[in-house]
């Protein structure tokens, strides 16, 4: 049942959103870190949030929306 999900059209819709919101909050991350301190307060619990941490995670978020943008395109 999952392959058969996995293999339909809505495999490649699920794909699109992740990569546009991983994009999404990325690029709001680098222009707006002050937004994000709060949310990473939360996440980081034991440990201060910095701006070093939002950029850093940030840039992941950029970078694996890329990455999964090249697994969408090279899948058709």
């Amino acid at each position: 049942m999952i392959i058969a999900y996995l293999n339909g059209s809505a495999h490649h819709l699920v794909l699109s959103v992740i990569i546009q919101l991983s994009l999404a909050f990325g690029l709001a991350g680098l222009f707006w870190p002050d937004k994000f301190m709060p949310v990473f307060d939360v996440l980081m619990f034991p440990w201060a949030a910095s701006y070093r941490t939002v950029r850093g995670h940030s840039i992941a978020a950029i970078a694996l929306s890329v990455l999964l943008f090249f697994v969408l395109s090279s899948n058709h």
